[in-house]
């Protein structure tokens, strides 16, 4: 059977159950596990699926604003981030920053840090950083649909090769209890991946996305060495993130 017509024999099934086991799939299909992942992969890529632990669901309709929305709104706060966030930097520093409205604005004081080097999956971050004279790798991958960055498994093999001092992440929201959330699975691979190779985590979150939840889990509180976020939060949630041993900033 050709993978067209597994593809589509898939989704049909897919269409009438709202969601599919692999080994189902594999007994269905006459095929090995690994061909099944392999068409699971190929089928997330064109936003036709979303895989789950074990096989796949119908892909939800997005409800977060769009990237370009989203860099439009609470300016000043993701500035007075920006601005502080930059100070954990030092001269010569190599560190990672993921994709998203909050870092892209960080990107901009970045430029004024002399010899950081900056390892990134966001093309706007990358050309913010190029033009102001920063040395950046930009990390291969295959180009998100919804926000201007890589994404995938070329992406997280290559944030496997480096070992940074400091990751720099923004995810949509952090709870004092359950820890940080993205709405999009594989921005959350990619960040959990940086975080991994980086001595320090750094998250930068506006008072808007303090002490809630989203689609998708990334890190524990543990995982989370320091805090940055504006004026307006809330007093009482920065003591409970301090409580968990988080610096906040």
């Amino acid at each position: 059977m050709w993978a067209k017509e597994r593809h589509q024999r898939i989704l049909s099934m897919l269409a009438a159950n709202q969601q599919v086991s692999a080994n189902d799939l594999a007994e269905m299909l006459g095929v090995s596990r690994e061909t099944v992942r392999r068409d699971l992969l190929d089928l997330e890529e064109i936003g036709k699926v979303a895989r789950v632990h074990g096989g796949a669901v119908l892909p939800e309709t997005r409800t977060e604003d769009p990237f370009r929305q989203r860099m439009t709104t609470q300016i000043r706060a993701k500035t007075e981030i920006a601005k502080k966030a930059v100070g954990l930097i030092q001269p010569g520093q190599t560190i990672m920053v993921d994709a998203g409205s909050t870092t892209a604005v960080f990107a901009r004081e970045l430029v004024k840090v002399p010899g950081v080097s900056v390892i990134t999956n966001s093309l706007d971050i990358a050309t913010t950083l190029q033009a102001g004279g920063i040395e950046v790798i930009l990390l291969g991958g295959r180009i998100a649909a919804d926000v201007p960055a890589t994404v995938g498994e070329l992406t997280l093999s290559e944030i496997r090769r480096f070992e940074v001092e400091l990751c720099f992440s923004a995810p949509v929201a952090l709870h004092p209890e359950k820890g940080s959330y993205f709405y999009d699975l594989q921005e959350a691979e990619v960040s959990i991946a940086m975080a991994a190779q980086a001595v320090r985590t750094v998250v930068l979150a506006d008072h808007a996305k303090l002490g809630t939840t989203n689609r998708v889990r990334a890190w524990d509180l543990e995982e989370i060495k320091t805090l940055v976020t504006n004026r307006a939060a809330p007093r009482a949630l920065l003591d409970q993130f301090q409580m968990a041993n988080i610096e906040v900033i």
